[in-house]
This record gives C-alpha cells, structure tokens and sequence, in this order.
C-alpha cells in the first residue's frame, strides 16, 4: 500500500468537482447545501443554495469509483409569500432518490416551502431531415403536381438529458422544511419542519396528513423543535424524529392516526455536572440515521456521536466524542453563530463505518466495533498531492488514533481552525467504500480498497 493509503487508513483521494482555484470570495448560490447517492450507487446527486440540482454518473469507463457530470437543472427559484412579507430562499435543503422502476429517474428535492418531484429522462431530439422543401441540407423546388408530394422525414439528431418537475407538494408547511423521507414501500414519504410532520402519496400532491404536530397552543410556551426525521428502512409503519431537547421518538402509524404519543423514546440523562449555559444547545440533535437493516441509530448532536440500540431506550450504546476539543471554546462559537451549525452522520453501506464531519473541511470515519477512527481533510491540496504521489492533506502516520484522549487536538491546535471552512454534509455509496463530502463549493470523492 502506498504512503497516501497507508497514512490515511486505506481511504485516497478520488475526484473533485467545482471550482478548483484559491478563491476566497466564493459565491453564495455555489455553496452545496445537499448530497446524496442513489440506492445503486451508480448516480450522486447534489443541491446549492441557489436552488440547482447537479446529478453525477458512474464513469463506466474506469476501473475505479470515478464519476462524470450527468444533467444540471434549476430546481427551485426564490419566491416571496405576500401574505406574512417573507422571502422564501431557493436554497435546496434535502434530496431524496426514489428506487427506480423503469429507465427514468425521479427524486424528490425540496427548499424551506416547497417539494417537487424531478423526473429526469434521456430524451432524443428529432429534427425534419426530408420534406416537400428540403432534402437534406438542400432545398427543393415546390412539388408542381400532387403525385410529386411526399410525407416529412424525421431523423434523431441528439440525445439530450430532460428534467420535469411531474408534482409540487406546495403549501403544506407553515415552517421550514429540514427532513425528507421516502418510506420502503416506495409510494409514500413523510417531510418535516420545526413543529410538524407530514405524510405525503407520491401521486398525490393536493394533500397531505399530519402525522405529529408538536406546536402547542399558545407559542409562548414552545420548549422545543423538531430537528430531523426518517422512515425505518425496512417497516413502512415506523419513523423516528429527533428534537432539540436531545431525545429521538420513535413513533408507529399503526398505533393512531396522529403519532403525537411515541412507541419509543431514546434519551439518555444529562449529568448536572456539566450543565452550562450552552448545554441545550450542544445537545440539540442536528441529524438522525437508521442502520441499512433498521436495528440502530446514529445520531449527532453538536460535540458527539452516538449509536443507539432501538431495543435499549435509556442510553446510548456508544458515544463517540467528535467536538471535545471545542468545549472550551463555546462562548466564541456562540458569539459567531457556528455552535448552531447542524452536521449530518452517515452509515456506511455495511453498517461497519460512520461519518461526519467538523471544522476546517475536517472528517472522521470510525469502524462501529472498535472505534478506531480516520481523520481526513476535504482541502484542494488532495489533488495537488494526488499528482504528485503526496499524502493526503490532515494525514500524518497515527492518525488512525482509536478513541485515544485527544486524538483529534493533537493534530489540529484549535486558534488555526478556519470555522468557515466546515463539512456539513456527505453520503457514503451503498455498495462500496466510497464517500461523497461537500465542503463549502466543492464535491470531493473519497475511496478505500
């Protein structure tokens, strides 16, 4: 193996899409906001806070997990709802791939309002080749008799990639919308905003059902929010969602029409000891997963990693810290608005591996059974050290540390942190070892032998 495997526990660099220059002042519309991979792993798809969805391909071509641009089409635009003067951003928030049933494509994406269904289709574009007035590229003389008339030719001149929005789940959300969830049995799917939950049929996109609606009476006396929600991969009847008191409910539609009283919830007891005035919001779950076979949850709140058993409610079966380094730092984390920065967690395809990332473009994978752990970094050195045979960038040999104290303070001094630069979001392939990361405008490929 060589020196860049070696020294990043056996993940290398791949690809990177986006602009690959030095630009400090990045445009806003460029950052990705959503990545996702599809259930064959053959296609990625991404989504921008200026509303545009980027689908990538599997290069066949290559031997390795390399990708190719697919289509680009403009998913949402910005609106503005006249009745509470509020501008509604085009930013997409999720996108979910359905499981595809013929050759086309659909997935589902959504911004703060609004839910649309893309059917993405290769389409052949014909052109008239022969008629009355053209043969070709020459033209013809009038036909002087009718035995002379004859019918037009159409030839097939391209293939082109089309994007059509087949619905548009609209007006349903009186908050933002921050979850989508494409339950197992393909035809229905739930969408979540701070206070509510809503089921969704795919064909149908006048009406939707409340399924948990946690906005009491009077909103004065609003205690929490609803951070993130999924359907159990496996039973169409459960889902779980997550809140900014740091609990997961696990609720079954099989119970009550409104799933306002959980089946499960998993909520481990905080110590007093380390109450602070920060404590709600450090442990505010920012994402919620369950494992490909629906036994376990990962959740993330801002400084941990946890996996929980769905048959052991009161604690976790591993914590894993993520932001230990950080405590100390709270009060300039509050001050900068970063410490409500919402990181996502992944499985890997086996469930033998989870994700999630940090500051400073920072990742970590860690193997579930032994908790060691691999640091790498999204940076735009990767290539630069791909052409020239170099390490990857954030690797130096023992950074796969295990859950030694500090293993991450050790190499990262906290005042050389860039608190702008943050990897937010990411998706592991299905099948394979290879991860998607988006950092700031850019799409980096990651994979491991």
């Amino acid at each position: 193996m060589d020196q860049d495997a070696s020294s990043s526990g056996g993940w290398r660099f791949a690809q990177c899409f986006g602009d690959k220059g030095d630009v400090e002042d990045i445009t806003e519309a460029d950052i990705i906001s959503t990545v996702e991979f599809d259930s064959t792993g053959n296609y990625l798809a991404t989504g921008d806070k200026g509303g545009r969805v980027v689908l990538f391909e599997r290069n066949e071509m290559k031997k390795t997990c390399e990708y190719k641009f697919y289509t680009e089409f403009q998913s949402h635009e910005p609106e503005f709802d006249y009745l509470k003067s509020l501008e509604i951003e085009e930013k997409i928030n999720k996108i979910k791939w359905c499981k595809r049933q013929n050759s086309a494509h659909f997935l589902l994406s959504t911004n703060d309002k609004t839910i649309k269904l893309w059917k993405v289709f290769e389409k052949q574009l014909r052109v008239v080749s022969e008629s009355n007035l053209i043969d070709g590229q020459r033209s013809l003389p009038s036909p002087g008799a009718t035995q002379h008339l004859r019918l037009p030719r159409m030839t097939q001149q391209d293939n082109i990639i089309a994007a059509v929005p087949r619905k548009v789940y609209s007006n349903a959300h009186a908050y933002h919308i921050h979850s989508i969830s494409v339950n197992s049995d393909q035809e229905t799917y739930i969408s979540a905003d701070d206070l509510r939950i809503n089921l969704w049929n795919l064909d149908i996109s006048d009406r939707s059902f409340n399924i948990v609606d946690i906005k009491p009476a009077n909103m004065e006396e609003l205690t929490e929010v609803i951070t993130a929600a999924e359907f159990h991969p496996v039973h169409c009847n459960l889902f779980m969602y997550s809140s900014s008191k740091s609990n997961i409910k696990l609720a079954d539609m099989r119970d009550s029409a409104l799933c306002d009283r959980h089946a499960k919830m998993f909520e481990e007891e905080e110590d007093p000891t380390n109450r602070s005035f920060f404590s709600e919001i450090i442990s505010s779950i920012s994402d919620v997963k369950f494992s490909h076979d629906g036994r376990y949850i990962l959740s993330r709140d801002y400084l941990n990693l946890k996996i929980w058993d769905i048959n052991m409610e009161n604690r976790p079966l591993k914590t894993i810290p993520i932001h230990d380094h950080l405590r100390g730092k709270l009060c300039d984390l509050y001050e900068n608005d970063c410490i409500f920065d919402k990181f996502e967690c992944i499985w890997s395809g086996d469930d033998k591996n989870v994700l999630t990332g940090s500051y400073h473009n920072y990742f970590r994978i860690f193997d579930v059974e032994t908790l060691n752990d691999v640091v790498l970094q999204a940076d735009k050195s990767a290539f630069k050290a791909k052409k020239i045979g170099g390490p990857l960038p954030g690797n130096k040999t023992g950074m796969k540390n295990g859950m030694r104290p500090g293993g991450m303070r050790e190499n990262m001094a906290v005042e050389t942190l860039d608190f702008n630069k943050k990897i937010l979001h990411a998706s592991w392939h299905p099948r394979e070892s290879t991860i998607a990361i988006a950092a700031t405008n850019n799409l980096f490929l990651y994979s491991s032998a």
